[in-house]
């Protein structure tokens, strides 16, 4: 179900293009032999905006994918999906 993030797409393409500059300098700076606490500075940012984009997918999922399947009556189905949801923000 891909319109579920229709709303958002502009914006986590380009969270995702500066994720993708932020790896590239990771490559960079391990290749350059940067002191290990600013790589790994630079990795926990990295993590933080993925999570971001993680973040804005599940609530996109959940206020449009999982409330038209209950408006459906697709009551088991929605269950399902904010369940797997949850356990994989847990992750």
């Amino acid at each position: 179900m891909i319109y579920c993030m229709n709303k958002s797409k502009t914006k986590l393409i380009r969270r995702l293009k500066i994720i993708e500059g932020q790896v590239r300098g990771l490559q960079k700076m391990v290749n350059e032999d940067i002191y290990c606490i600013d790589i790994i500075n630079q990795i926990s940012s990295v993590k933080q905006a993925l999570s971001g984009v993680e973040d804005v997918l599940m609530e996109d999922h959940l206020g449009s994918c999982v409330v038209d399947q209950m408006k459906k009556g697709q009551v088991k189905q929605a269950t399902k999906e904010i369940l797997k949801v949850y356990s994989l923000k847990r992750k």
